[in-house]
């Protein structure tokens, strides 16, 4: 892609406003809180104090907006907290320039570094330094300052009450997480009806599962609905692809097959009713045809082999998904051949998602034991290719300079060139340059219409503050829709707030507009100056993603050489390696959507290259679910063959994936001759056998497509699906 085509694309995605469900309660809220914070302070301590707690009670509020699954009012205290510390360390060095720059550069880098524990922890550091910037020009001795930072916290712990005294919708976010897991499945099932190979992209059970790893005191208070339904869905889904594909499935055409259409479409009824039910918080209410096609007894008629088998799986699977979710059925009656549904809490058995209990949870660790988790993560960046050391480098730099040039400039208020360098630099191209046009768009728009009401009205202290409240209310409500459409509520706040506490009302659009237009090019000429180009690593995230597939198909694959329990040791290594291999998936995704935007050549994976490599990984992994939804059980004859062919598969595959790293084609000779020496022996099992032709099938296949061959199978629209990219943070 061009450099212009490269600007072109940022700018728009940038200006874009996207239609959101819209969290009115929630705005208010957080609006409310602010209100609190700033009269309250307004009424008792004046318009300066005022203006430094509003901007803690502000910070708070965006923060609890954050995509996080943590308790709202931890992430409120942690926000209050650190600003209050970061503006009360930058007013103790505010006075010495020289000083202040150093306190500057070591909390910009470490607001850089803080990507590295997830986009909330570096959205909520990186505001703490733009903020910083602003309210150390407010306090006017060391004491004041403390008392500053004190009140600044407190703005935080205001808004962390008033989310535990007015709760909205709580576990709403897990809620969604898992409903939009069932209802993938269930679009999932009916795409299945058309397309018995149909992609699936995994990211919504990735979404659910990090969901479902909760606190210790989230535990105890979680709905139970939310206990153990995403581990049933995980156990769906396999089920659903054995019983579509017409290999290891129903026949292709013929009553068999019909009868595979209407179980996949009752499927994906019942788990769409569930999916509502979960959302809302409701009971489950079943399509009364959904039901009786589910337990209709001609299904054991009609179905042989692997079906049959996939079939008899389904049934009890929902069976217990519904009774964890607190069914409520509307109203056939079972036939004499249904299954009858566990008991409430019971063990879901092997077929329940890989070992997740219906009570049990995972445990997410808290703020303090989680802070040795990052600090290590943090040292596994810091070395010259990651992505995350160069933003936090180059974050670091381009701060300084635009605070060096905002206070050299005569111009007044200098802070807004490094706040606004502070807030649009991402690690990644795409992000920086949009939120770069994005904020100077709507800077402009904000600071002209919030500085002409200051100027016309002449506005007291106390209208002044109710502006503000306003202008944060809109912001809260509009905050996902877009981040230009943010900006314009953010500065017209910033405005209101400064007027209030008597700062920066001379201050003119012309000057504010500067400002935010110089910080946001320093911040677009250092990523090209200093770049970190997501292109160049496509050959190995595409490498890390082969690599697990061989892990997972190979576990898979062994298991049929030593049947047993899905929670033993065999059973656990096909989940741990599940889980890799839609890791890397996600991340080649992230890669693929972050590379598309770059001004850069290929470099060995064009776009095609890179979508036909795509469907064929995608295909095998797909295979080898439909293998893991066959898996033998306690007293099942062994295929010890099967042992063999998963140590080729694992060496294969890890050979390969060096390949693909260093810019060679893979070849896969060992498993073609393995699969040779099955054929003189004879079909151990017919879903091993066929499944591991395959699997070599899709091997070839990406083989051609580094290769750079322009023929074989695509994906429909070019590429599988991609995982979805979140919303703009504040």
């Amino acid at each position: 892609m061009s450099w212009l085509r490269a600007l072109k694309d940022t700018a728009l995605s940038g200006l874009s406003v996207e239609r959101r469900r819209l969290e009115p309660f929630v705005a208010l809220r957080g609006a409310a809180g602010l209100a609190v914070v700033v009269f309250g302070t307004l009424a008792l301590f004046g318009p300066s104090v005022a203006a430094s707690a509003a901007f803690g009670a502000f910070q708070a509020g965006i923060a609890t907006f954050q995509r996080s699954w943590r308790p709202r009012p931890v992430l409120a205290l942690a926000s209050g907290a650190s600003l209050g510390i970061s503006t009360f360390l930058g007013y103790l060095t505010g006075a010495h320039s020289g000083l202040f720059l150093v306190l500057l550069a070591l909390w910009t880098f470490l607001a850089g570094l803080a990507w590295t524990a997830g986009p909330t922890a570096g959205v909520i550091a990186s505001s703490n330094v733009a903020i910083m910037l602003v309210t150390v020009t407010l306090p006017t001795s060391v004491a004041t300052a403390a008392g500053h930072a004190a009140v600044i916290a407190a703005g935080g712990l205001v808004q962390a009450g008033m989310i535990v005294l007015f709760p909205v919708r709580p576990w709403g976010l897990q809620r969604d997480a898992l409903a939009d897991a069932l209802a993938a499945l269930g679009d999932y099932a009916r795409r299945l009806r058309q397309d018995p190979t149909a992609p699936f992209d995994p990211e919504p059970l990735m979404t659910a599962r990090s969901a479902a790893a909760v606190t210790a005191w989230q535990a105890r208070r979680r709905p139970a609905e939310l206990h153990g339904a995403r581990g049933l869905a995980e156990r769906i889904r396999p089920v659903l692809a054995s019983l579509a594909d017409p290999e290891v499935g129903g026949a292709a055409e013929g009553p068999e097959r019909d009868r595979v259409r209407e179980l996949l479409a009752a499927t994906g009824s019942v788990l769409d009713s569930t999916a509502r039910a979960v959302r809302h918080g409701t009971p489950v209410h079943l399509a009364p045809a959904a039901v009786a096609a589910l337990r209709s007894p001609d299904t054991e008629a009609l179905l042989t082999g692997p079906a049959r088998r996939a079939a008899a799986r389904l049934v009890p699977l929902l069976d217990l998904l519904h009774d964890v979710v607190e069914t409520d059925v509307v109203a056939v009656e079972p036939t004499s051949s249904a299954a009858p549904p566990a008991p409430r809490g019971a063990d879901p058995g092997p077929d329940s998602g890989g070992g997740d209990h219906v009570t049990a949870y995972r445990d997410r660790p808290g703020l303090l034991r989680l802070l040795p988790l990052v600090l290590r993560d943090i040292r596994g960046e810091l070395h010259r290719d990651s992505p995350i050391l160069r933003h936090a480098v180059r974050v670091t730099a381009v701060t300084c300079a635009g605070d060096v040039l905002g206070a050299a400039l005569p111009l007044g208020h200098g802070y807004w060139a490094p706040m606004t360098v502070v807030m649009v630099m991402r690690p990644d191209f795409a992000q920086t340059y949009g939120r770069s046009v994005a904020r100077f768009g709507g800077t402009l728009v904000g600071v002209a219409l919030a500085t002409g009401i200051v100027q016309a009205a002449h506005p007291g202290g106390y209208v002044s503050a109710a502006f503000a409240v306003v202008s944060a209310g809109l912001m809260y409500l509009l905050l996902r829709t877009g981040y230009a459409i943010s900006q314009v509520f953010v500065s017209a706040y910033v405005v209101f707030l400064l007027g209030m506490a008597g700062a920066g009302v001379s201050q003119t659009v012309r000057e504010r507009a500067l400002l935010t237009f110089l910080g946001g090019l320093l911040a677009m000429i250092a990523y090209a100056v200093f770049p970190a180009w997501e292109t160049p690593r496509l050959r190995a995230r595409l490498a890390d993603w082969l690599l697990t597939d061989g892990r997972y198909a190979a576990a898979v694959v062994g298991h049929y050489a030593r049947p047993g329990d899905r929670g033993g040791p065999e059973g656990r290594e096909v989940r741990e390696t599940l889980l890799a291999t839609r890791t890397a998936r996600i991340a080649w995704h992230t890669s693929e959507e972050r590379a598309a935007h770059e001004p850069v050549r290929h470099r060995g994976l064009s776009r095609t290259t890179a979508d036909r490599a795509e469907y064929a990984l995608a295909q095998f992994a797909r295979v080898a679910m439909l293998m893991e939804a066959h898996l033998p059980g306690r007293g099942v004859t062994p295929v010890p063959a099967a042992a063999g062919l998963a140590e080729v598969l694992r060496e294969t595959t890890e050979a390969g994936a060096k390949a693909v790293r260093e810019g060679r084609i893979p070849r896969w000779d060992p498993l073609r001759d393995e699969l040779a020496r099955w054929d003189g022996e004879g079909v151990p099992d017919q879903v091993v056998r066929g499944a591991a032709g395959r699997l070599l099938e899709a091997l070839e296949e990406l083989s051609a497509a580094l290769e750079g061959d322009s023929g074989g199978p695509r994906s429909p629209g070019g590429s599988a699906a991609r995982a979805p990219e979140q919303g703009p943070s504040a």
